[in-house]
């Protein structure tokens, strides 16, 4: 169905705006704003924005995670009671509201940064409540001037949002040859300062790099006041992550398939770089295209409701195999796998 034409100007006149606040300078942000408010969307939007208390029921929701939702729930409750301390006239504890998350892969943490935004814009923290994502390639260029220009516009993009800095730890990689890295990290703190009330940036890297990273500047410790650190899953909650991938895409899995599941995820080492949802989430894609490739090769032109749902062990078994996991041949019965070998 072809959009209304009110709604088609809208959503120019929205994309315009956002280019403007990328590149035109205080002067584009005001005629973003102006922009704005031209946007026959834009009050449904406010009327459609989530609740405190629905973004705080999503939190709850997922998997795994019981310390980062403790702590996100604290953060909230303190920044809560602080506007009503302002808004009684008292004063506030003047706090960073930027954070560093610390974990793995794939443990959630671009998931918790965009509700977070979204939290800070139902309190009236952050008038959009909106998540810019990027990582050292965003922020640093390749020439003399390049960086500062490029760290500038990615701010702009995110001011009165959240910025989300990947693998921040590739912005000081720690030895001594020439590198931008730096003036990526020193422009940015000086935004901070300049939109202390419009920005909120969360950088993000395993825990080991991003300690060093913090002290790589003397600045980085005083911005990032507080630390949330995100735990691997175990394999119960990696468990309830692929029935939550295959019940969302309409499969199930057979009862061998799940014990086959434990049993690959039992075997993954929990180590540096170890995947989480991530492995989970590729896991489960290498089983569609076994289940596939089976049933093609069994010659089915017409399967049944439940073959073409149903994973088996089978498919999980090579779904394994094809991202390094080999079943040992005297373990194989019993659904143990070990890591393979790879050709050096």
């Amino acid at each position: 169905m072809p959009l209304n034409p009110l709604e088609e100007a809208g959503r120019a006149l929205g994309r315009l705006g956002d280019r403007l606040r990328e590149t035109a300078g205080p002067e584009g942000e005001w005629i973003a704003d102006q922009l704005d408010r031209l946007q026959p969307q834009a009050r449904v939007r406010q009327e459609d924005a989530r609740s405190l208390e629905e973004l705080q029921a999503e939190l709850d929701s997922l998997v795994g995670l019981g310390t980062v939702k403790e702590q996100v729930h604290a953060l909230v409750a303190f920044l809560h009671v602080q506007a009503l301390r302002k808004q009684s006239g008292l004063s506030e504890v003047a706090t960073s509201q930027h954070l560093v998350f610390l974990g793995n892969p794939g443990t959630g943490k671009t998931t918790i940064a965009r509700l977070l935004a979204e939290m800070y814009r139902a309190m009236g923290l952050l008038r959009r409540g909106h998540l810019v994502e990027v990582d050292r390639a965003g922020l640093v260029g390749q020439f003399v001037g390049s960086t500062a220009l490029k760290t500038d516009r990615v701010v702009r993009q995110a001011l009165d949002g959240v910025l989300f800095v990947d693998e921040a730890y590739a912005l000081a990689p720690g030895d001594d040859r020439l590198d931008f890295g730096s003036e990526a990290v020193e422009t940015l703190l000086k935004r901070m300062e300049d939109f202390r009330e419009r920005l909120v940036v969360i950088v993000a890297g395993y825990p080991r790099l991003m300690r060093r990273f913090l002290d790589s500047n003397p600045g980085l410790r005083s911005r990032f006041a507080r630390e949330i650190s995100f735990p691997d899953y175990s394999t119960h909650e990696l468990v309830s992550i692929m029935r939550r991938f295959v019940a969302e895409h309409e499969y199930a899995l057979e009862t061998d398939a799940e014990r086959t599941l434990r049993s690959i995820l039992d075997a993954v080492p929990r180590a540096e770089g170890f995947g989480n949802a991530r492995f989970a989430r590729t896991l489960f894609e290498q089983a569609l295209n076994q289940h596939a490739a089976r049933l093609a090769r069994a010659g089915l032109d017409s399967p049944t409701l439940a073959e073409l749902q149903t994973l088996t062990d089978a498919d999980l078994r090579a779904a394994a195999r094809a991202l390094g996991e080999e079943p040992s041949a005297d373990e194989a019965e019993r659904g143990l796998f070990r890591r393979r070998r790879r050709a050096p």
